[in-house]
């Protein structure tokens, strides 16, 4: 019988995995650079919203259980708790 728990510290199995992982990657590199590209954070936002989306489908549809994929999660919810903060706390 073969345990699924080796699959943790290993790299992605599928390619939705990957996507995550690279944009997510490309989420924290546009959030240094929104100085010097116009509109890098909006792109940020939009890679991280994007990243964590395609990571859960590649969890919950395709049983992708790489920490990197795990990981590729955080910079949506980051992008959550901005958005609710600008909300919740008046400027």
């Amino acid at each position: 019988m073969k345990t699924n728990s080796k699959r943790f510290w290993e790299l992605p199995h599928v390619k939705l995995g990957w996507w995550a992982v690279g944009l997510a990657a490309a989420s924290f590199v546009l959030q240094f650079a929104w100085s010097i590209l116009p509109g890098g954070a909006w792109l940020s936002f939009l890679c991280g919203l994007a990243g964590g989306v395609v990571a859960l489908i590649a969890i919950t549809r395709q049983q992708e259980r790489s920490w990197l994929v795990y990981l590729s999660i955080l910079p949506m919810l980051g992008v959550f708790v901005f958005i609710l903060a600008e909300f919740l706390i008046p400027h």
